[in-house]
């Protein structure tokens, strides 16, 4: 199939392989480059550096507009395939090949519509997240979708997940294309009293704090990315936890226990034990060698 492929982030960029594989990926459309990091310079996208290295040729646009469309169409795709592009499409693009455009959505539809499905499961403590082949219609993540794959969460944290749904989501999407093709492929339109949508993680969410359940600590944790990511203050220095678990060990809420190299952070109902930290200004570290710094008996922590 001759295939326009639409994506930014590092999650599309599996898809965007597996494609390139097995079709005619005669497009890629993405993001413009973007300030990121420390050095504040321009950075393409995960999904242009993959094309540039697969030798493919690639379209930059903010938005989905006239002339962006123009240039889709002229490559006259046999279906569009996306997978997180980060913006939404008109109707003249939804309509503008003959399989029309197909998502890779990163949730068990109609359950998590919307901007951050991933990181909202690990928040809400769902034990299992998935993927979805949906049809693109107008309406957000609204479509029917023809495949659906899952996978347990168990421990592991957010870019975990993000990876291997994005892997799951590439071997749906090539199984999806075949389907369609052979007139195989299913389409389940979604029950809209069940359908759920998640907003973007705002930073204040991520906050850990003292008042609250060890739970619902840990899946701050569990949840972090760099853009939203699990922070507290500990003995008035702020830093990010990038690993945690919850441990039988009891220490009062608001307090910090320092033994034997570990650090515990008494929380509401239970005790939070840090692994893995990046104290503000520094490398990430093991908890072994940031406690070395702390001092003092009644060590307490806080809100960042």
């Amino acid at each position: 199939m001759r295939i326009v492929f639409m994506g930014t982030p590092d999650f599309a960029v599996p898809s965007l392989r597996e494609l390139a594989k097995r079709h005619e990926v005669v497009l890629v459309v993405t993001r413009p480059d973007a300030v990121r990091g420390r050095g504040r310079k321009l950075v393409p996208s995960a999904v242009k550096a993959a094309a540039l290295e697969l030798g493919l040729p690639v379209y930059e646009a903010h938005r989905a507009d006239e002339q962006m469309v123009a240039t889709v169409v002229a490559a006259h795709p046999d279906v569009v395939c996306v997978a997180a592009y980060g913006a939404l499409l008109p109707d003249s693009l939804l309509s503008c090949a003959p399989y029309g455009c197909i998502n890779v959505h990163a949730s068990l539809l109609p359950k998590g519509r919307g901007a951050a499905p991933i990181q909202r499961a690990l928040l809400d403590g769902d034990e299992l997240v998935g993927v979805s082949i949906m049809r693109l219609v107008r309406g957000m993540d609204a479509g029917p979708y023809c495949r659906q794959a899952s996978l347990a969460v168990g421990e592991q944290n957010c870019p975990e997940v993000m990876a291997r749904l994005a892997e799951l989501g590439a071997q749906e999407l090539v199984v999806a294309l075949d389907e369609m093709v052979s007139g195989d492929a299913v389409w389940v339109e979604q029950d809209e009293a069940e359908a759920t949508y998640v907003a973007k993680v705002e930073k204040h969410e991520m906050l850990l704090d003292p008042a609250d359940s060890v739970l619902t600590n840990r899946r701050r944790v569990q949840a972090s990315l760099d853009a939203a990511p699990a922070r507290l203050s500990v003995a008035g220095r702020g830093l990010r936890a990038l690993d945690a678990r919850v441990v039988e060990d009891r220490v009062e809420p608001g307090l910090v226990c320092v033994e034997r190299r570990r650090v515990m952070l008494g929380c509401g109902d239970g005790t939070l034990e840090l692994l893995r930290v990046k104290p503000d200004g520094k490398r990430e570290m093991d908890v072994a060698a940031w406690s070395a710094g702390l001092r003092g008996n009644a060590i307490t922590w806080g809100r960042a």
